[in-house]
């Protein structure tokens, strides 16, 4: 029996997960949840599931949370994040917090030597190099959670890096895959947060529509597997069928195919290195559409090739990347800046950036603090921001 912790359990990954844990109640025992504020949804799952331990991010809501669940230890702060992902009975942590946040809690949680699902590809774009090299060390192991990368983890199994040409991410394309420059300058956050494929959180669809989640992608996919960028590519691929393809130097590629579900990912990880019997619906092949494949088109989508800039300059650029555009998109989604800005205030951060090498958790978190600041003082700067 698999004993899970779950950061951002109220997340629509988190929820994917609890849905798990019902089609396999016999497989599963929840003993820890956490999340930011959603203190509601919170107390209906510690109801049900019975966890030894649940954490709120927002210290007030977890002082109502503890009235409201006698017995249950309710801690709060990152400090019970991190209490959550480092349980003793945990032998699976699922790391799911939104952004930057979920940095620390899974550090922590690798230095424990836990078996990590990584649904939180912030923590690898910031300090993929520091917290791959630990989890070697701790004998931590780290499986992608993200359909893509447990697509690629998947198609890898077995295969020497060697015998490996390149690994090609898939894309939707978001919903403004077929827009001109010109109708994309006056996107709405409505609009944006319409995806035709994936049910997402607002920020990761965001990233999805500016093709940013694709570039974070890419750095994640450097960091899991080991490849340079030169042999990573991204190919737009609207039907979101296939979810990641490997070539290998003989020509021949293998491909992995399934439903649009993040239960199936979840799936693999949690049950790595056995599969499991799925529970899930099954990928029907007749009833599918024509699946085509494009190349991005990176001067409508720019944050893909700011994404690669970032990860060829290496150091705390990435992080500086991820901080610029957690701070884009969560103006964008106030109603503060435009659509299109998004990737300019990224770029001007980018430039402005210091490069350090990033050695320790505290290098990290450093270079994230100075980004957010350099990206809120350009947007000010700009005039389409009142803060």
């Amino acid at each position: 029996m698999q004993k899970l912790a779950i950061l951002g359990s109220t997340g629509s990954i988190g929820q994917s997960a609890l849905g798990l844990v019902d089609l396999y109640p016999e497989m599963f025992e929840v003993v820890a949840l956490a999340a930011n504020r959603n203190a509601d949804l919170l107390f209906e799952q510690a109801a049900k599931y019975r966890p030894t331990l649940v954490a709120l991010h927002d210290e007030d809501a977890a002082k109502t949370l503890s009235r409201q669940l006698p017995g249950t230890r309710v801690a709060s702060g990152a400090e019970g994040l991190v209490e959550v992902s480092c349980h003793a009975e945990a032998t699976v942590v699922l790391s799911s917090i939104m952004g930057a946040a979920g940095l620390l809690p899974t550090y922590h949680a690798i230095k424990e030597g836990k078996k990590i699902a990584l649904a939180n590809k912030e923590t690898l774009v910031m300090a993929g190099e520091l917290l791959v090299n630990l989890a070697r060390r701790q004998n931590s192991q780290l499986l992608p959670v993200d359909s893509e990368h447990s697509a690629l983890h998947q198609c890898l199994r077995g295969a020497e890096s060697s015998e490996v040409r390149r690994l090609l991410l898939t894309a939707s394309g978001g919903p403004f895959v077929n827009w001109t420059r010109d109708s994309m300058a006056k996107i709405t956050v409505e609009q944006a947060l319409d995806h035709p494929t994936w049910e997402m959180g607002p920020k990761i669809t965001i990233d999805s529509a500016t093709l940013m989640n694709k570039g974070l992608e890419v750095i994640e996919a450097h960091h899991f597997f080991g490849f340079s960028p030169d042999q990573i590519s991204v190919a737009i691929h609207p039907q979101s069928v296939i979810h990641s393809i490997v070539e290998f130097i003989d020509g021949t590629m293998l491909a992995q195919m399934s439903i649009t579900d993040m239960r199936t990912s979840l799936l693999y990880a949690f049950a790595y290195p056995e599969r499991w019997k799925s529970r899930l619906p099954e990928l029907n092949l007749f009833s599918l559409p024509e699946l085509r494949f494009e190349s991005p088109d990176t001067a409508r989508f720019p944050c893909l090739d700011l994404a690669y800039q970032a990860l060829r300059a290496g150091g705390s650029c990435p992080a500086a990347l991820n901080a610029a555009n957690e701070v884009a998109v969560g103006l964008f989604l106030e109603g503060q800046m435009p659509f299109l800005r998004i990737p300019e205030l990224i770029d001007q951060t980018l430039e402005a950036h210091q490069r350090i090498e990033v050695e320790s958790l505290e290098a990290v978190l450093e270079a994230d603090r100075c980004a957010r600041d350099e990206a809120m003082r350009l947007a000010r700067q700009s005039g389409w921001v009142q803060v």
